[in-house]
This record gives structure tokens, C-alpha cells and sequence, in this order.
């Protein structure tokens, strides 16, 4: 993940920590780590192209059904696009995604929306495409 050519702030680099661990997971086939950057509620909102999931749960699930195996995982990069504050306890994130893979590659693009709950920033809500 190519850092941001600007200052950053304490917040934005614990949110840029968090996405880079979640490609570290990611690339070493654990989705259940994956998950660790976002909220572990049945709030979650995951938009995707099969429409919105609602749930830390049913979101996990949807990764294991749709990344099923290495080949289809592959090896994920992210790229940040713009990192924005909407206020003091919520940031915009845009970027772009990818994966390599032997199943042949995908990317698009994603729009993370942060809170910071409890001291900690979480993934709120998430729209990938």
C-alpha cells in the first residue's frame, strides 16, 4: 500500500496501520484476522455488487463464500486514493483494490467509512466495487 505524500496525523496513520494489516491477512489467506478492522456488530454495512450486507458475520461469511481457496484469494493490494476526516470520530477513505490471482485478476475501486468507538477506528460501513 504506497503511503500518502502528505503529513499524517496520528488517526490517519492508525487507519492506514489497519488497512495494511488487513492486506497482510489477507495475502496470508486469513480472512478471520481480515475482519479485525471492522466493527464487530450487526451494524456493519458492506455494499457490494450482490447489493448490502448488513453484520460482522454475514460479511465474514461472504468472504468465505466468494474467496474460497488461494486461487481465488490471491494476493490482494490496496492503493489510497484519498483520506479525508469527517469530523473528529469519522474518516472517508477511497481507494483502489486488486487482487492477483490464479483465478484470474479483479480490482475496482472502495469507499471505507471509519468511526472511532471505544479509543479504536473501525470499518463501518464498506462499498466495494
Amino acid at each position: 500500500m504506497p503511503a500518502i505524500a502528505f503529513s499524517q496525523t496520528k488517526d490517519e496513520r492508525e487507519i492506514l496501520s489497519i488497512l495494511d494489516k488487513q492486506t497482510q491477512a489477507w495475502n496470508a489467506g486469513n480472512l478471520e484476522q481480515f475482519m479485525v478492522g471492522y466493527l464487530e456488530s450487526d451494524s456493519l454495512m458492506y455494499i457490494g455488487k450482490s447489493g448490502v450486507t448488513y453484520g460482522y458475520r454475514s460479511t465474514l461469511e461472504n468472504y468465505r463464500r466468494n474467496y474460497a481457496g488461494a486461487d481465488k484469494m490471491g494476493k490482494l493490494t490496496f492503493n489510497i486514493l484519498h483520506l479525508k476526516p469527517l469530523g473528529r470520530k469519522h474518516y472517508l477513505v477511497v481507494g483502489k483494490w486488486s487482487l492477483k490471482r490464479t483465478a484470474g485478476d479483479v480490482g475496482g475501486h472502495y469507499t471505507l467509512t471509519f468511526a472511532k468507538q471505544k479509543g479504536h477506528w473501525v470499518i463501518i460501513a464498506d462499498h466495494s466495487s
